[in-house]
């Protein structure tokens, strides 16, 4: 990147920064996946990662490429398997699995389609099989579908806009694993920007965050720090819910954009986290005594005064390290939050000159790194790095073991990453004949 072009993105995010809290004032990565979703807990053969497209990059669409991640496998190790577009470019971002893990949903901020990839009957090359392009229309009007979210029989997607005016005010929709909308759940009064959403069973909670609207995500980002209006249309909200009954009971004021939710993953454990990208600081929401939940900054991340941008977040299953990448540094820093109130960094990792979503295997041993944020948003020129990186984790250190770099593969941006591996659909569909042969044993038997 130019002194030009760095100057512009350090000078334009501080001026985010100040512009937001003046308006204040007046979210794969298998430990952070739903608890209703069956967890790979050995190797992971595949990396799943949703990118985007970019002009005079391949073939320009977004696609789904699947990365080969299993070291005992040298013909596929840290390499390209496979690749499927979708035709054209809708803002890759999001996605997840339905709870059965046999298909992965995709989706696009931009014009809100779905793309539905069967992973089980070829892990190695998922199929595109069905695309949902009714999305706004069957929501009653949600715009940008972001995080999706398995529960049983079922998927939770949240929006990050509506059709009205393409800003913050959002909502939640359901639809079942075969793609038949179920209803939506718009944001509360006071809170109504939407981004991720994340839910701890146990306790009955659902908690969401907020972010930003169509208009912002999807403009220039100079475009959009040069405009005062479009810098006040940023979310600063954080909301408790009633999981089962879908209604909220809380509302927590969270300044400077709180992302990613990631609950502990203990049972005795009461509490979450996120970051806040425009205050570069970690949020503790935690469980008092009387059942309710209480909101407090517990850690800055970084040098906030440098803009680092915090972006993605990831939890490890023993709830004792929490990553957290910064966009505008390109670093992973992470930080030992056994005492969740006094998380304290032990480690810094330089990733590259961007990077953006992180994500960790449940045991813990491989983490992976990918650059893009947004199509409008990431770095110009040289700084524009586009890849994924894989390092290994032994509790100190993160060591690098190989890098795939989209934009000399001529794929695009990667985004989002989702796990593979070939021995839990062996799993799945023995047990599946199994079944079949009961029922066939028990019907002769009749």
């Amino acid at each position: 990147m130019s002194e030009k072009h760095q100057h512009r993105w350090s000078s334009g995010l501080l001026a985010l920064i100040v512009l937001f809290t003046l308006s204040a004032s007046a979210r794969a990565d298998e430990t952070c996946q739903s608890p209703y979703l069956p967890k790979i807990t050995g190797v992971e053969d595949y990396v799943y990662v949703w990118t985007l497209g970019a002009e005079g990059v391949g073939d320009g669409s977004d696609k789904l490429v699947t990365i080969g991640t299993n070291p005992a496998r040298a013909d596929q190790y840290g390499k390209v398997i496979s690749s499927v577009s979708v035709g054209g470019r809708h803002e890759a971002h999001h996605g997840g699995f339905t709870d059965d893990r046999r298909y992965l949903w995709l989706s696009g901020l931009d014009d809100s389609k779905i793309f539905i990839f069967d992973v089980v009957a070829n892990p190695s090359k998922p199929v595109l099989t069905k695309t949902i392009d009714t999305f706004v229309k069957d929501s009653g009007g949600v715009v940008g579908p972001h995080t999706i979210y398995p529960l049983p029989g079922r998927l939770l997607i949240t929006g990050l806009s509506n059709d009205k005016d393409h800003g913050g005010k959002t909502g939640m929709v359901e639809y079942s694993n075969e793609g038949k909308y179920i209803q939506t759940i718009w944001m509360p009064d006071g809170a109504e920007y939407g981004y991720d959403v994340r839910v701890q069973p146990h306790l009955n909670r659902m908690l969401t965050s907020s972010f930003t609207g169509w208009n912002n995500y999807m403009m220039d980002f100079g475009q959009m720090l040069a405009d005062p209006e479009a810098m006040k249309r940023f979310g600063s909200t954080m909301v408790i819910w009633d999981f089962h009954a879908r209604k909220p009971l809380q509302t927590f004021q969270v300044p400077g954009a709180p992302l990613e939710v990631r609950w502990a993953l203990q049972p005795r454990n009461h509490y979450a986290f996120t970051a806040t990208a425009l205050t570069s600081k970690i949020w503790l929401i935690d469980q008092q005594k009387d059942g309710t939940f209480a909101a407090n900054a517990v850690a800055d991340i970084g040098d906030p005064s440098k803009i680092p941008l915090p972006v993605d977040i990831s939890l490890s299953a023993d709830d004792k390290f929490l990553f957290v990448n910064t966009f505008m540094d390109g670093t992973c820093r992470v930080f030992n939050v056994a005492n969740p109130k006094k998380p304290k960094q032990i480690h810094e990792q330089k990733i590259g000159a961007q990077v953006n979503m992180v994500s960790q295997s449940w045991d813990g041993q491989r983490v992976y790194f990918t650059t893009s944020l947004l199509a409008n948003w990431d770095k110009k020129g040289e700084a524009n790095e586009q890849f994924l990186k894989a390092y290994n984790w032994d509790g100190r250190t993160l060591k690098h073991t190989f890098t795939v770099d989209f934009n000399k593969e001529g794929l695009g941006r990667p985004h989002i990453m989702h796990f593979g591996q070939d021995q839990f659909y062996k799993n799945q569909i023995y047990t599946e004949q199994q079944a079949a042969k009961d029922a066939k044993l028990a019907a002769v038997a009749r």
